[in-house]
């Protein structure tokens, strides 16, 4: 057991804070700090010991990389090669932000954060904080999402807490990630770049860099994994959920909810904020506007997590395909759900 220190964002300015931070990162050890997209558990990408502390304390398999965080664009280059032209305009548009980027790595990366590959996927998150602790540290950052492996990520602060008080050193606390979902991550060891994870950088946003960009048919599970997300369940409550879409949403999701009640199966409902009170639950989460599309993608996860600490048997959810972010809020929900969609 770890006695846990959890630090403000207003306490980064303190020295002792500052040294603490450093030798925690720099001696194997882990620290919880948010970022736009997700909190991140993070430790030195260079310490063998606190990559392995990361993959213990989450329950990840470690042949799933990770990738490593850089407070800044200038530090990458040490430990990656650029083999295209069109990475640098990427780098301009995209960076910092929630856009992943995977290259060829140089030797000094450790074969213990890429799986076994000889590439390594690259971010430079753009949240203040997130900046800072890496800065502070002085060392590239490996930083997977701050939950259980499986599990949904965590968004907010009191998600982390609950997963990971006296498991790591230190807990930053930062409210709530903007963003909600993961960062996009691209593959560009080739000619053509190609999206491995979606995220709110899209296809379309990609494209209007570099005309050409292709999908992995690792998203369908033919190609060996690149990036973190596309190998194991992910996301995914402990409930059943099961994803409905068509015009008679509302009457199957009521008719199901009579039967589970028949069985005193507790049931839960993630809806937008047009249909929550349409349904015979006492557990309804209201996910937002159906137009506010980033409203709805930053409180997925919210919702997911929500319906644990409610011990929720069973989870139905509306469909969210409206709006450019339409494309990763599904992706994290027919992951959420292991592909459970009835359609009506």
């Amino acid at each position: 057991m770890v006695d846990t220190r959890i630090y403000k964002v207003t306490d980064l300015d303190k020295n002792d804070v500052q040294a603490d931070i450093k030798n925690i990162v720099r001696s194997g050890k882990n620290i919880i700090f948010p970022t736009e997209t997700v909190y991140g558990i993070g430790a030195s990408a260079l310490s063998e010991k606190g990559v392995q502390n990361i993959y213990k304390v989450k329950g990840r398999p470690s042949d799933n990389p990770l990738i490593m965080h850089f407070s800044d664009i200038g530090s990458i280059h040490d430990y990656i090669h650029i083999d295209q032209s069109y990475v640098k305009k990427l780098i301009e548009a995209f960076w910092p932000g929630p856009l992943t980027m995977v290259f060829r790595r140089k030797p000094v990366v450790p074969n213990t954060i890429t799986g076994g590959l000889d590439t390594v996927a690259i971010r430079v998150p753009s949240h203040p904080i997130a900046q800072k602790v890496i800065a502070i540290a002085g060392v590239p950052v490996c930083a997977p999402s701050a939950n259980i492996s499986g599990t949904p990520s965590s968004t907010l602060f009191e998600h982390v807490y609950a997963d990971f008080n006296k498991k790591v050193d230190i807990i930053i606390d930062g409210g709530k990630s903007d963003v909600g979902l993961e960062s996009t991550v691209l593959d560009v060891t080739g000619d053509v770049p190609v999206i491995l994870r979606p995220g709110i950088i899209t296809k379309a946003m990609i494209k209007s860099i570099t005309p050409h960009v292709d999908m992995s048919e690792a998203l369908q599970g033919t190609e060996v994994p690149k990036s973190p997300g596309m190998k194991y369940k992910h996301y995914a409550p402990s409930g059943k959920l099961t994803i409905v879409e068509g015009e008679k949403v509302t009457d199957y999701i009521n008719d199901q909810i009579k039967k589970q009640h028949q069985s005193n199966k507790k049931v839960g409902v993630i809806a937008t904020a047009n249909l929550a009170k349409r349904f015979d639950t006492d557990y309804v989460f209201n996910i937002g506007e159906s137009f506010d599309e980033a409203i709805i993608a930053s409180n997925l996860y919210i919702a997911l997590r929500t319906m644990d600490q409610m011990q929720i048997d069973v989870i139905y959810s509306v469909s969210f395909h409206q709006g450019r972010y339409g494309e990763v809020i599904m992706n994290r929900l027919y992951k959420a759900a292991n592909h459970r969609v009835v359609k009506v």
